[in-house]
C-alpha cells in the first residue's frame, strides 16, 4: 500500500483552546483505492489490550504508521453502515444504522448473535436518495434509561427536506407509532445534508447541517445567520414535545436563527464531544482543494464560503477578520476527497494516544491523529488503509472503530 505523508498546511489553535463522503455534482470527487472484501462470519470480535495501571511503564510514543486495524463485530455486514451508537444503560448492546433507513440492535459481546430490527424508516426516506442522503444520524437521550427517547435525522421528500424525529422504545425495539417530528429543514440540493447528531455535556442536542448543496454555496447559506443551513445547531429537547432554545445560544435573543450554535460550515461530517474535556470537534468537507478539522465554540464563524479551510475561496472578497481558523487542514486530491470527523481518543488500550483527535479521509482511507494538547501540533499519519471510511465509532471504554463501506467494522489497534 502506498505510504502517504502529511502535506504542509496551516495548523492554528482557536481562541479557546457522505452521506458527506465524496461530494456529488462536480464538487471535487475522487476515486477510492482498490479495497478488500468485508470480513466474513469467521472473523473474531477484537478484544482490548490490557488496561494500563498505576506503576506501569510510560506508554510508547505515538509513531507514524504505528497502528493498524482488525475486523470487529463480524455479525454487522450490512450495506452502507454509517453509524454505531451505544445504548445508554445497556452495557451489552448497541445499534448500527444504515443509510437506507434501518436501525438494528446488536450484541457487543456475542459475535454470533443475529442483529434485530430496532427501527425501520425506509419508507420515510426520500425516493432515489443521492450519495449524501438517507438516514444520517442517531442519538440517544442522556436519560434514555428512564425516558426511552432517541432521535434520528434523515432525508425525506419530495419536497426535498431533512427531518429530525423523536421516538420512544417499547421493550428491545422502538415504538414505530411514537415518531414525532421535531425539526424540518428544506434542502435545495441533494448534497451537503450534514447529519452529525450528538448530545453535549450540557444535555442539549447538537446537529450539524451542510450549506444546502450544489457547489460553492450558491445561496450564501454558510454566512447567513438567518438560515439553519451551514450551521451547527444546539436545541433543548428535554420538553415533552418539539424543542426550546437554550438561552446561552448566540442568537437566542436576536440577530439570527436562535437554534444556531456556530456557523460558516460547508458540510460538517461527524461532530463529536471529547468525553473528558467536553470540547466539540468537527470535520468540515472542503470544496475540492482543502479539507479541514475544527474545534467548535459558541458563536464561532468557521469561514465558509469566504474561506475554504485556510485559503481564500472568494477571490474578490476575502478577509479572515472575525473568522475562526481551522485546527488542521489537508489538501484534497491525490486520492483524498472528503474528511471524516472522528473522536478524541480516551481509551486505555493505547494510552499514548490519550487526547489525540482521530480522523480520516473517506476516499483515501488514511487515518490521522492530532495531539489536542499542543496547539502547534500537526496531524500524524497513524495508518493508511484501503477502506472507505464514512464514520468512526467509540465504545464505552473509549476504544475507536472505523465504520467502512467496504470492510465492515474495523477496530483501531497498535501495530
Amino acid at each position: 500500500m502506498a505510504e502517504r505523508h502529511w502535506l504542509p498546511g496551516t495548523i492554528i489553535a482557536t481562541a479557546l483552546a457522505f452521506a458527506a463522503a465524496c461530494d456529488s455534482g462536480g464538487d471535487g470527487d475522487a476515486t477510492s483505492k482498490t479495497t478488500p472484501a468485508p470480513p466474513d462470519a469467521t472473523s473474531t470480535v477484537a478484544t482490548p489490550s490490557p488496561a494500563a495501571t498505576a506503576g506501569d511503564a510510560a506508554p510508547p510514543a505515538v509513531v507514524e504508521d504505528g497502528y493498524t486495524t482488525e475486523a470487529a463485530f463480524p455479525q454487522l455486514a450490512f450495506e452502507r453502515m454509517i453509524e454505531i451508537a451505544l445504548i445508554p444503560g445497556d452495557d451489552d448492546h448497541a445499534v448500527v444504522i444504515t443509510q437506507d433507513g434501518t436501525v438494528r440492535r446488536f450484541s457487543l459481546t456475542d459475535p454470533g448473535g443475529e442483529p434485530s430490527m430496532f427501527l425501520d424508516v425506509r419508507e420515510k426516506i426520500i425516493d432515489d436518495p443521492g450519495n449524501e442522503e438517507g438516514l444520517l444520524g442517531i442519538a440517544f437521550s442522556p436519560e434514555y434509561a428512564d425516558d426511552g427517547r432517541f432521535y434520528v435525522y434523515y432525508s425525506a421528500g419530495p419536497p426535498r427536506r431533512t427531518v429530525l424525529e423523536r421516538y420512544t422504545t417499547a421493550g428491545d425495539e422502538a415504538d414505530a407509532a411514537s415518531g414525532e417530528t421535531v425539526l424540518v429543514v428544506d434542502q435545495p440540493f441533494p448534497n451537503h445534508n450534514g447529519g452529525g447528531l450528538e448530545f453535549g455535556p450540557d444535555g442539549y442536542l447538537y446537529l450539524g447541517l451542510g450549506d444546502g448543496g450544489s457547489g460553492g454555496d450558491p445561496q450564501g447559506n454558510g454566512q447567513n445567520t438567518n438560515t439553519l443551513l451551514g450551521k451547527i445547531l444546539r436545541i433543548d429537547v428535554s420538553a415533552e414535545s418539539a424543542y426550546t432554545i437554550p438561552p446561552e445560544n448566540p442568537f437566542a435573543a436576536s440577530g439570527g436563527a436562535p437554534e444556531i450554535f456556530a456557523y460558516g460550515f460547508r458540510n460538517p461530517w461527524r461532530i463529536t464531544f471529547d468525553r473528558e474535556t467536553g470540547d466539540l470537534w468537527a470535520g468540515d468537507v472542503g470544496q475540492g482543494t482543502v479539507e479541514e478539522v475544527d474545534l467548535v465554540t459558541a458563536d464561532g464563524n468557521y469561514g465558509w464560503n469566504i474561506m475554504e479551510g485556510d485559503i481564500c475561496f472568494r477571490e474578490d472578497d476575502c478577509s479572515a477578520d472575525g473568522l475562526v481558523a481551522p485546527r488542521a487542514v489537508y489538501p484534497n486530491g491525490d486520492g483524498y476527497c472528503s474528511v471524516t470527523g472522528g473522536y478524541v481518543y480516551r481509551g486505555r488500550a493505547m494510552p499514548e494516544l490519550d487526547g489525540w483527535y482521530i480522523f480520516a479521509d473517506y476516499c483515501g482511507g488514511t487515518v490521522w491523529g492530532l495531539d489536542t494538547s499542543d496547539p502547534s501540533a500537526q496531524p500524524l499519519q497513524l495508518v493508511d488503509t484501503d477502506f472507505q471510511v464514512p464514520s468512526f465509532a467509540e465504545d464505552a471504554a473509549g476504544e475507536l472503530y472505523l465504520i467502512t463501506f467496504n470492510g465492515g467494522i474495523q477496530r483501531l489497534v497498535r501495530r
